[in-house]
Order: structure tokens, then C-alpha cells, then sequence
């Protein structure tokens, strides 16, 4: 997972960036950085990164509104589920609950230990990868209903014209003298294919059912999101 995600970091202390950058870079991250809330806005729509981790008390803007803006903007509407790790120096329980009231993910006060921070990292990640494993059953789950509903709508089309066929066979069949073995046929294959169709009504049925249980028993995606939203002790 941590070789191929993309962390921006964000920090107007050259030092604090070039330790993260070197210390993220040998764990297998791609890093970029930014020193102010501008360039990391402008950072954010060029790169797509995966998780941005940002200083709270910065020039331009500061975290809380970076992260205000990537989380309600109509602009930043594509990446307003990029997780945030916001730093402050700040300890006061009010700044933290106005940071994750903003939309942050995690809220970390300096100084910091790194392995701690590393844990936290990766258990942001882990939670918006469990996100969208969610977001894409789903989906799969929404194309299943719509493919079933599709089936038993075609399946329903040609009852019907088979049901009268056979009727009209079974009628039919004490006066066909010499034809009487093809009406039997005609009969026997459209009794086998109502058969068939009976057996697909079944077959639907049960994934509809399946379909159902795993929607019942699944947590609400917007629930999800709001209990692993700032699940590391701050």
C-alpha cells in the first residue's frame, strides 16, 4: 500500500519538511512538498495526492482554512475526500475538535514523536482504502439489482408468448392427425423452456435476496466515515 500513495506535505519550517520527505521517501512514499496554504491548494489539484499533512500555523492561509477550503469548496468538490493529518503547537482541546469538525482525519500535536505519526499515517490510509473497498461493493451491489431487475423484466416478456404456444399446442394436438407428433414437440420444448424461465426466476431471485442481506448487514457508508473520522487519541 505505502509504495504507491502520495503524501503532500505542508509546512512553512523547511526542517520539519525535509525530515518528513526524507524519512517518508525510504518508507516508500512518493512526497512533494509545499511551505504555504496557497501553493498546497494549487498542489492538491496538480497532484491527486492520497493524504496531505499540514501545519496549522502557516503564512497565506493557515491549515484550518486549507482544510475548510479542500473540504466545502465547489472548486475542490473532486478532492474533498483526500484525507488531512493536520500539526499544530497548539494543544488546546478547542483547536483540536475545530480541526476535525473542519473535516480533518486526525489532529497531532508538536512535538511529535515520528514512529507515532508513522502509525497514524498509515492508519489514515487504511481506513479511506476500507472506505472505498466499500464504495465499490456498493456500487457492484447497484449493478447487480439493475442487471436482476433487467433479467426478470426480459424473462417476464416471453412467458407469456410461450404459455399461449403451449396452450395452443395442447388444444390443437387431438386434431393435427399426421402433425401430431410436431405439436407434441412444440409442447414439450415450450413446457421445458417455461421450466427454464421458472428456474431463472428462482436464480434471480436468491442474488436479489443475497444482494439484500449483504446491504442489511453492511454500516452505512456515511457512518463509516464518521467513526473512523479521527480515530487516533490526539
Amino acid at each position: 500500500m505505502d509504495s504507491k500513495k502520495r503524501i503532500l506535505l505542508v509546512d512553512d519550517e523547511q526542517i520539519n519538511l525535509e525530515f518528513f520527505e526524507v524519512m517518508l521517501t525510504k518508507l516508500g512514499f512518493e512526497v512533494e512538498k509545499a511551505d504555504n496554504g496557497n501553493d498546497a491548494l494549487e498542489m492538491v489539484k496538480r497532484w491527486k495526492p492520497d493524504l496531505v499533512i499540514l501545519d496549522n500555523v502557516m503564512p497565506k492561509l493557515s491549515g484550518w482554512e486549507v482544510t475548510r477550503i479542500i473540504k466545502t469548496s465547489e472548486e475542490f468538490k473532486d478532492f474533498a475526500e483526500v484525507p488531512i493529518i493536520m500539526f499544530s503547537a497548539m494543544d488546546d482541546v478547542k483547536d483540536k475538535v475545530e480541526g476535525l469538525e473542519l473535516g480533518a482525519d486526525d489532529y497531532i500535536t508538536k512535538p511529535f514523536n515520528f514512529s507515532e505519526v508513522l502509525a497514524r499515517i498509515r492508519a489514515v490510509l487504511r481506513t479511506r482504502e476500507l472506505i472505498h473497498q466499500i464504495e465499490h461493493r456498493e456500487a457492484r451491489i447497484r449493478v447487480a439489482e439493475e442487471i436482476a431487475d433487467r433479467v426478470l423484466g426480459f424473462a417476464n416478456g416471453l412467458r407469456e408468448p410461450f404459455a399461449h404456444i403451449a396452450r395452443e399446442a395442447t388444444a390443437l394436438e387431438p386434431e393435427c392427425g399426421d402433425a401430431r407428433p410436431f405439436v407434441q414437440r412444440v409442447r414439450s420444448e415450450t413446457k421445458r423452456a417455461l421450466d427454464k424461465l421458472d428456474e431463472l426466476d428462482q436464480a434471480v431471485a436468491s442474488l436479489t435476496a443475497e444482494a439484500e442481506s449483504l446491504k442489511d448487514a453492511e454500516t452505512a457508508l456515511p457512518t463509516i466515515k464518521t467513526k473512523y473520522r479521527g480515530h487516533a487519541p490526539a
